[in-house]
């Protein structure tokens, strides 16, 4: 029997979206607002989602207690009261987007979890902008 076990957590972060090698004026105008050279914050809202098999033996797909200990070590630890850009060895190359953000929570959860369980990421940037990122069935970024 599969069953899907969801925690959420939410953390606060600064970032600047822009690409280096683009001018002022292409930064500018691809991300707007989201380019400001003094950074801007979001307080993120995470879901994270884990589907496998219930352990007859104790109920669980996952104790919802390691689950929350992944979570606080891999992203809290990582990215909360933290500017992506600045502050985080993920970011210093990448463009700290929510897609990316979504997708590099997805790999540092990853590694934490038995290979049989499914992972999936849900990141509310806003309470309008979301992402979801399915490493399990999606070709993985490459970064």
């Amino acid at each position: 029997m599969n069953l899907s076990v969801i925690r959420t957590a939410n953390f606060n972060a600064a970032h600047r979206l822009y690409r280096s090698d683009w001018s002022d004026e292409k930064n500018d105008s691809v991300f707007g607002l989201c380019n400001n050279p003094n950074y801007h914050g979001h307080n993120y809202h995470l879901e994270v989602k884990v589907t496998g098999a219930v352990n007859p033996e104790t109920g669980y797909v996952l104790d919802l207690k390691d689950l929350k200990q992944y979570i606080d070590e891999e992203v809290m630890d990582a990215f909360d009261h933290k500017n992506l850009n600045l502050d985080t060895p993920e970011f210093k190359l990448i463009n700290p987007t929510a897609e990316y953000i979504a997708a590099v929570i997805w790999k540092k959860l990853r590694k934490r979890l038995a290979p049989e369980l499914q992972l999936y990421i849900r990141l509310y940037e806003t309470e309008r902008n979301i992402v979801e990122y399915d490493g399990n069935q999606a070709e993985q970024i490459s970064w």
